[in-house]
């Protein structure tokens, strides 16, 4: 046949170590029908500070590949939550074959068409807290692209007409499809009238969505007469595609005839009729490839290519017990987003009678419902029972209800047919499931009622069991909880939510404890936090003393919203908020910086009115670059600097005032600022280098210790007044000069007694 290749790329997105499934970088692809094969090219490449990472270390980077929805992951193995259904997705780890960059290649034959997913992510560090800007990251991107090579023209059969086909020499299989509608309970495929080779040395094989593989459900027509292959309960409105192949190393060309059966299942002893009302009364879609995209009833069948077709006899019973139950609709009603309540008429009290099942239809829309967590609640009203033994079971299938004539059945999964099972009796009357990324499509709940007895499950017989129904579309599951956030995140296009735990709980919906902090380790972590914002009391009383009244009230400023930001701040339960985060926040970092900023400036001496404008600069300044990035390192470094450079230029011009250094007393140095230095060069270093998630709480309150020390000690004595004593009487040719000391002025005296220690002669 021909092949049209089509391809996809997405653009490079930097990868985070995981946490939770919020840190992971999500990728859409859309596969188009009647694809043969779709080869995914992952490039994966370092960078730091805008040139390639040759010096970053090598992190495995994990891809994980789901059909119709997101993969739901568990890389930490954490515990999901009770009634959690947990779908499956293929996994694969790259390793870096280049210093900077490495490729792998995913190579997917016969792909379902429709929604691809990648997840990817890095495996999970310590959690260091690290300043921005400080030093270049190393970021590690990756990009998926997508190849796929897809089939064109694939022959199409009508149920209960024939195909002829010759199969030349040189050709090895033949490829069909044919779709199959609602309420069709089974589909039947037949080769006959094989020719031109001893017996019939053909594969017939049957898939649905997508070209037959190797391990598909399979027979061969040489060893089976006749050849029919049938598959029951077939998934409704879909392609099935039918693959005729050669036995290895037949010559000749080989002509057979193949032909295909679907029986309707509300009506059990007819098959469909090979002429019908139109191809809407079937759900089929009106465009049928190699056949023109005529309808069933509009007008009679083109011939094929290949051969010609015509209508075969119908037999008058099928070898078949399925019948097919009225399936109830049910209301979409959408509150918000990934909110959605599915509401049943005549609900939500439904009636389950004993000779027969309850359908109902839940129907997920494409890409808009993939993101999101289906739940189902069953709940029996006991007293409908009547005292009987009874159980309902639910199955809840994709694509296709699962309606087995076997009642004492109580599995919901086929040979080909996977589901999900609930059940609700008179001891356990409540009953969840949950299915976080449900694939999109229809969703078929099939409720019957089962008597127990001593040889197992039989019908009941004049019970009508009565069960509350209750299904729909939620975010997260519960919430993620007290211990968890929904946080809903997009790439794209696409809309998906997902949990993000703290206080050390894990899992999908935040409820793993494995990890989590106990009360009295979340009360001790605030506690230390706020209280250790109370060694600020000593830099306000230095303040006050030494008459520093608009220092001391910004210490206080700082030391109030710095408590009740951590306060708020806190990820467990023990959490206290007087007004929003961001405000606290906002207000905790202005007074921290601006502490810094007032006394680095009251060390440098300035004049009163320089000074006020410089505080009130800074205040100004300082509230601009927060609004513009609060966690960035200039925020800190740069009002630091600056007022450093302003106090260096304060002192330099002192000493060369004075002749010597400033200031001039070794014990100033030696007890104040030396002390003071060192202990803001370690509050610096240990939030910087040593800070960790881990070792918050702790850390951080180290750091507002010494901060707060450091104040102490770096603030000046009181500024003394500049007032001079008068003039004294002059005589003709010699006058006097008096001089304050100048430890007067460094404020080592007491400013009380006036002491004149020098007279200098003018």
């Amino acid at each position: 046949g021909l092949f049209v290749t089509d391809y996809f790329t997405c653009t490079p997105r930097k990868l985070s170590p995981f946490r939770s499934f919020a840190s992971i970088e999500l990728f859409h692809f859309h596969i188009p029908e009647d694809t043969v094969i779709a080869v995914w090219n992952l490039i994966t490449f370092k960078e730091q500070g805008g040139t390639f990472g040759d010096q970053c270390p090598d992190r495995s980077i994990t891809v994980y590949f789901r059909s119709g929805a997101p993969s739901v992951i568990n890389p930490l193995h954490t515990h999901f939550p009770r009634d959690t259904a947990v779908p499956g997705s293929f996994a694969l780890t790259l390793t870096w074959t280049l210093p900077n960059r490495t490729t792998g290649v995913f190579n997917v034959t016969s792909p379902l068409p429709g929604d691809w997913f990648l997840a990817a992510h890095l495996p999970k560090d310590e959690g260091k807290i690290s300043v921005k800007g400080l030093y270049e990251e190393c970021q590690y991107l990756f990009q998926p692209q997508l190849i796929v090579q897809r089939l064109v023209n694939i022959a199409v059969l009508y149920p209960g007409y024939v195909t002829e086909q010759s199969m030349a020499p040189h050709n090895r299989s033949c490829l069909y499809k044919v779709f199959v509608p609602s309420y069709t309970s089974r589909v039947l495929v037949e080769v006959l009238r094989c020719r031109g080779a001893k017996g019939c040395p053909l594969w017939l094989r049957v898939r649905a969505k997508a070209p037959p593989l190797h391990n598909s459900t399979a027979l061969d027509c040489q060893e089976h007469a006749p050849c029919q292959l049938a598959l029951d309960l077939p998934f409704w409105q879909h392609w099935y595609y039918v693959l005729v192949e050669k036995h290895p190393g037949v010559p000749g060309t080989i002509s057979f005839q193949v032909t295909v059966q679907l029986t309707d299942c509300s009506r059990p002893i007819l098959a469909r009729p090979p002429f019908l009302p139109s191809s809407a009364s079937m759900n089929m879609p009106h465009s049928f490839g190699s056949m023109g995209g005529l309808a069933l009833g509009d007008s009679p069948l083109p011939a094929s290519p290949n051969g010609t077709k015509h209508p075969v006899p119908i037999p008058t019973a099928l070898p078949t017990g399925e019948q097919c139950w009225p399936v109830r609709p049910t209301l979409r009603n959408e509150l918000d987003t990934f909110s959605v309540h599915f509401y049943i008429f005549f609900g939500p009290n439904v009636s389950v009678p004993p000779d027969r099942p309850a359908v109902f239809v839940i129907n997920l829309l494409p890409v808009l419902d993939s993101g999101g967590v289906l739940n189902l609640e069953l709940r029996l009203n006991v007293s409908s029972l009547c005292g009987e033994n009874a159980t309902v079971f639910g199955c809840l299938n994709h694509e296709v209800p699962l309606m087995s004539a076997d009642n004492a059945s109580i599995t919901c999964k086929t040979e080909s047919l996977a589901g999900f099972l609930l059940s609700v009796n008179t001891t356990a009357s409540l009953s969840h499931l949950r299915i976080p990324y449900p694939q999109t499509g229809s969703w078929y709940l099939s409720l019957r009622s089962l008597c127990a007895t001593e040889h197992g499950f039989e019908p009941c017989t004049n019970v009508t069991a009565e069960v509350y129904l209750r299904a729909y579309l939620s975010p997260c599951i519960d919430d993620c909880g007290i211990y968890g956030q929904c946080k809903l995140l997009r790439t794209n296009n696409y809309l998906y939510a997902a949990c993000e735990c703290k206080a050390g709980w894990n899992g999908w919906g935040c409820t793993d404890n494995a990890e989590a902090f106990s009360y009295g380790f979340q009360l001790l972590s605030t506690l230390l936090l706020c209280l250790s914002n109370v060694m600020f009391v000593p830099p306000v009383a230095i303040a006050v003393r030494s008459h520093y009244l608009l220092e001391a009230a910004i210490y206080i400023f700082t030391m109030f919203f710095s408590t009740f930001y951590h306060a708020c701040d806190q990820p467990g339960i023990v959490v206290f908020c007087i007004m929003e985060y961001d405000v606290l926040q906002f207000c905790d970092f202005l007074g921290s910086l601006m502490s810094v900023w007032v006394t680095v400036i009251a060390m440098a001496r300035l004049q009163p009115m320089v000074k006020q404008v410089l505080y009130l600069l800074g205040a100004m300044l300082l509230s601009m670059a927060l609004q513009m990035d609060r966690h960035g390192l200039w925020n800190l470094l740069g009002p630091s600097l600056f007022a450093l450079g302003i106090m260096a230029i304060a002192w330099t011009a002192r000493t060369i005032r004075r002749r010597h250094c400033y200031p001039p007393t070794w014990k100033r140095w030696a007890f104040y600022l030396c002390p003071g230095v060192l202990i803001a060069a370690a509050a610096v270093l240990l939030y910087t280098f040593v800070e960790t998630e881990e070792n918050y709480f702790y850390i951080h309150s180290i750091w507002h210790l010494l901060i707060a020390g450091s104040v102490g000690f770096l603030l000046p004595p009181r500024a003394k007044s500049s007032g001079r004593l008068g003039s004294l009487p002059r005589r003709k040719g010699c006058g006097y000069q008096l001089c304050i000391n100048e430890q007067e002025e460094l404020g080592l005296v007491d400013p009380a007694v006036a002491s004149i220690n020098s007279i200098c002669t003018s």
